[in-house]
């Protein structure tokens, strides 16, 4: 069965829709078969993936409010080699359509649970607010992986994703989970950079990332060509941290996996 996680920080600009595009690219890479959904009105991971958000017949908004099914919405990413459940700004009208829908807070894991045994890996891309949309990403999920750059603002912005966090763990979700701290935009010459990488580690131990994404040209120029880095260029900064990003997270997966065969034998 298919690992879900929602890509999340309530704090905009750290790296969420450049994550969830470059490592659903680094995850297939190892032939895992991937699925990036789209939770983001704006539709940048649409875009970042090759997709066309403006020619789609249909998108995640037509499946939260129920107008189509899962398989009618999913396109296959070009240049990625993963799939994709597209969003534009038809997006926004769902919030306030489902607000009158019967379990408002499922309706992304209600569309997910018939297809998530298709998928090694499921990445939700979230929005930068805490809305039904991120409500219904952290329902559906079972881990939450938060990017984030390592400066003062950010700190105060990942306490109150915590909160959240706590709050759907209780209410919706029992088994939601802090997946992973990735540390992006990093640039190790700076020594607040050091201070609060020190602060992460002390605070969240082994579940902050070893990799560090680290500033690149090549992983900003990528989205305005439709692909990610790693199509764009492998060899580059950002396409390698991806890389081993997505081989931490397997391993991760892996040693889990086995640690529950043995509790069961």
């Amino acid at each position: 069965m298919g690992k879900i996680y929602a890509i999340a920080n309530q704090k905009g600009g750290v790296g969420k829709t450049t994550t969830c595009v470059n490592l659903a690219a680094s995850l297939a890479a190892t032939k895992r078969k991937v699925l990036l959904v789209d939770l983001d009105p704006q539709g940048n991971a649409t875009m970042g993936s090759g997709v066309d958000k403006n020619e789609q017949e249909y998108t995640i908004y037509d499946v939260l409010v129920g107008a189509t099914n899962f398989e009618n919405a999913v396109q296959p990413s070009p240049e990625g080699h993963y799939f994709v459940l597209p969003a534009n700004g038809d997006l926004t009208a769902a919030e306030v359509e489902m607000m009158s829908l019967e379990q408002k807070e499922y309706r992304l894991h209600k569309a997910l649970d018939g297809v998530k045994e298709q998928y090694d890996y499921i990445l939700i891309d979230c929005p930068p607010s805490l809305n039904m949309l991120t409500v219904n990403a952290m329902a559906a999920c079972d881990g939450v992986l938060i990017p984030m750059q390592c400066e003062y603002y950010a700190l105060e912005g990942l306490s109150a994703l915590l909160n959240t966090i706590n709050a759907i763990q209780e209410r919706l979700n029992p088994k939601l989970r802090i997946e992973g701290i990735l540390r992006t935009m990093y640039d190790p010459r700076n020594s607040l950079t050091g201070d609060v990488s020190a602060q992460l580690n002390a605070h969240f131990g082994d579940r902050v990332y070893r990799t560090c994404v680290p500033r690149n040209v090549r992983l900003a120029e990528a989205p305005s060509y439709g692909m990610p880095v790693l199509a764009y260029d492998k060899q580059s900064k950002g396409a390698l941290a991806y890389i081993a990003l997505a081989g931490e997270i397997i391993r991760r997966n892996d040693t889990s996996s086995q640690q529950e065969l043995a509790t069961a034998g």
